[in-house]
């Protein structure tokens, strides 16, 4: 499906509320307040589907002072976020570069959510590593003011180590998982010898205990899976320090689509794209293996301000107008 309008006509918001009625939350906010038409009081996103020939009604409202809220089928979720465990979707929009052009952070969040995705028992354990992180250095400024003893540590260093080897293991499963599917689909679209490699090991109790004087020093964890990096390689190039903005944007894109791959395999269903000014930057060949890369199967939305941007025919265009009063309104085309 294309979506197409001026620019400022509201495509890219039109996807944000696909991405927040199918997840639960923004791409681009934490901040739900800002989801908000300014002047307005609320929000509501609500999508009808079907997955597998079920009908699908997922719904999400949006309340200053009052939270969030979203239904499933009628039914009351506990949290928004439940959602992406029913539904997944992935989402590219310019500024996801920073997955390969940004610093290991970036990277380390987008591998943990897709090990989330990938294996959704697991979504939480990079929140919950991060936590008996946060614990032992509180503990660590406790020791180096004199009001806690060494021994308040020993907890901490079993949980770090613990949830950090298992925070590394699933990196790694999630590295193998993805790597073969980004091999080729970075491959189609021109950049060679893409490939993947986790740079970490798993903290030890026995490193942790060795370094707690470095540690108290500096008040901060010094080992662990919240410094390691995962490198997005074409050969034997770093495409962060080495690579084109071009590479790097296909590497984002080969990414995505491995992604898209795995989960098919993983789930018997494909999950939904939503692809926002991708075709912007790519020549006329890439777009094309693009496109057809797309028409194999699942649903995807790709914005652009020129209708003609997408080869071949989508099937189905929406145009996106604004009024003079600011409203976004679509139409199919």
């Amino acid at each position: 499906m294309l979506v197409t309008g001026p620019n400022g006509a509201g495509k890219t918001n039109l996807l944000e509320s696909l991405h927040v009625g199918t997840q639960g939350f923004s791409p681009r906010t934490r901040v739900d307040a800002q989801l908000v038409r300014f002047g307005h009081d609320a929000a509501r996103v609500a999508l009808r589907g079907e997955r597998v020939g079920v009908p699908l009604d997922l719904e999400v409202t949006l309340e200053l002072g009052a939270g969030k809220r979203a239904t499933l089928n009628g039914a009351r979720l506990r949290a928004a976020e439940q959602l992406r465990a029913e539904v997944t979707t992935l989402v590219f929009t310019p500024d996801r570069l920073v997955v390969v052009k940004g610093g290991p952070a970036a990277r380390r969040a987008y591998f943990d959510r897709a090990l989330g995705r990938i294996a959704p028992a697991r979504a939480g354990l990079s929140a919950e590593y991060g936590a008996a992180v946060g614990q032992r250095n509180a503990a660590l400024r406790r020791v180096a003011q004199g009001v806690s003893t060494r021994e308040a540590l020993s907890p901490w260093n079993e949980t770090v180590s613990r949830l950090g080897a298992d925070l590394v293991a699933g990196r790694h499963e999630t590295v193998e998982a993805l790597e073969p599917h980004f091999v080729e689909r970075a491959g189609e679209l021109g950049l060679t010898g893409a490939r993947l490699r986790y740079e970490g090991e798993p903290p030890t109790r026995e490193q942790l205990e060795g370094r707690v004087d470095r540690d108290l020093e500096r008040g901060t964890t010094s080992l662990g899976p919240h410094l390691d990096d995962i490198a997005v390689l074409s050969g034997e190039r770093d495409l962060r320090a080495f690579g084109s903005q071009g590479e790097q944007r296909l590497a984002v894109l080969g990414l995505l689509l491995a992604e898209a791959d795995l989960l098919a395999e993983r789930r018997g269903t494909r999950p939904l794209l939503l692809l926002d000014d991708v075709l912007s930057e790519l020549d006329p060949g890439r777009r094309e293996i693009l496109a057809n890369r797309l028409r194999a199967g699942g649903q995807t939305l790709v914005t652009s301000a020129s209708r003609n941007a997408l080869p071949g025919e989508p099937a189905q265009t929406l145009e996106v107008a604004q009024s003079a009063e600011g409203t976004s309104s679509v139409r199919a085309v």
